[in-house]
C-alpha cells in the first residue's frame, strides 16, 4: 500500500506576540516627545482580533501606525497579517483605525494558493480547500518540498504557514 505524505497550508499570528507588541509600542508612544500630551491610545481586543488606535491629527496617528508596524516586525508578525483601516475622524481632532489580524486562509486566498499548486504542475501533488485552509497531497515527499518552496516564493497578500506534516 502507498502512504501518501500531506501538509495544510494555513496562516495566523501568535496573539501574545501581538499583545506584547501592542503593550512595547504604548510604552513607547508614552516616553516619544512628540506625542507628549497628546491623546494616544493604543488597544488590543483579542477576542475580535484586532488593535484599535487613536491619535491627535493626521501626522501622530501615521506615527502611531509606524511604531506599531516596527514592534510587530521585531516580534516576529508578518505585516502582510495586518487589514489596516480607513483613519476615521472622532471627536475633536482625534482620529480612529482599527487594525484586524487575517487568522484563517480566506476563500479566494485559498483558490489562490489551489490555483498555484495547480499551475505548477507538480508530478502527484493535489491541493484541496478544507474551510479556512488548504490540505495538499502527495505520495512524494520531495514533491511536497518542491511545492513549499514554490509556495514561498509567491505572494499571496498573507504570509503562509505551513504545519501538520503527515
Amino acid at each position: 500500500m502507498a502512504s501518501t505524505y500531506s501538509f495544510d497550508v494555513t496562516t495566523g499570528c501568535d496573539l501574545q506576540e501581538v499583545d506584547n507588541a501592542v503593550n512595547q509600542a504604548s510604552k513607547e508612544v508614552t516616553q516619544r516627545f512628540d506625542f507628549k500630551g497628546s491623546h494616544v491610545v493604543v488597544e488590543f481586543k483579542r477576542t475580535d482580533n484586532l488593535v484599535h488606535l487613536e491619535a491627535e491629527g493626521e501626522m501622530r496617528s501615521d506615527a502611531l501606525l509606524d511604531v506599531l508596524r516596527g514592534k510587530l516586525i521585531k516580534r516576529g508578525i508578518s505585516v502582510k497579517n495586518l487589514d489596516i483601516g480607513e483613519a476615521k475622524p472622532g471627536s475633536g481632532d482625534i482620529l480612529r483605525r482599527d487594525v484586524k489580524l487575517k487568522m484563517a486562509l480566506d476563500a479566494e486566498t485559498a483558490k489562490k494558493v489551489s490555483t498555484a499548486i495547480r499551475d505548477a504542475k507538480l508530478k502527484k501533488v493535489t491541493a484541496s480547500i478544507q474551510g479556512e485552509q488548504v490540505r495538499v497531497q502527495s505520495p512524494d515527499k520531495d514533491a511536497l518540498q518542491e511545492c513549499i518552496a514554490m509556495l514561498r516564493q509567491g505572494d499571496f497578500g498573507v504570509e503562509l504557514q505551513f504545519g501538520n506534516f503527515r
